[in-house]
């Protein structure tokens, strides 16, 4: 089974007050894809991932497959789950390739 895991190296958190706003501008209707609610610290540089980006971030606990953290996600989203599941996929293969996230390749 493959799970995700983020890189240990990485020093992150999550920033509950912006996360908060964020989700009440979401639920007001307003625009809120740029804005970053998770701050990741890599080689001495910040990187901020959005809404979305922080709650994958976040379920890549090494103990959820991709599967499962669209799963989980669609319980919060109204979307397709084509179009969520491809999106999920799209910024997993972008955070693989930079070496933040990576599948941990154990078999249970």
């Amino acid at each position: 089974m493959k799970r995700l895991q983020r890189n240990p190296d990485i020093v992150w958190r999550v920033e509950k007050r912006r996360q908060q706003a964020v989700l009440d501008r979401l639920e007001a209707g307003e625009e809120t894809e740029d804005e970053g609610t998770v701050i990741l610290l890599i080689s001495g540089m910040m990187h901020q991932l959005n809404l979305l980006g922080g709650m994958i971030w976040n379920l890549c606990d090494g103990h959820r497959t991709l599967e499962h953290i669209v799963t989980e996600l669609l319980q919060e989203f109204d979307v397709e789950r084509d179009l969520l599941q491809t999106d999920i996929q799209t910024f997993i293969d972008d955070l693989i390739e930079r070496g933040w996230l990576s599948y941990d390749q154990s078999t249970d």
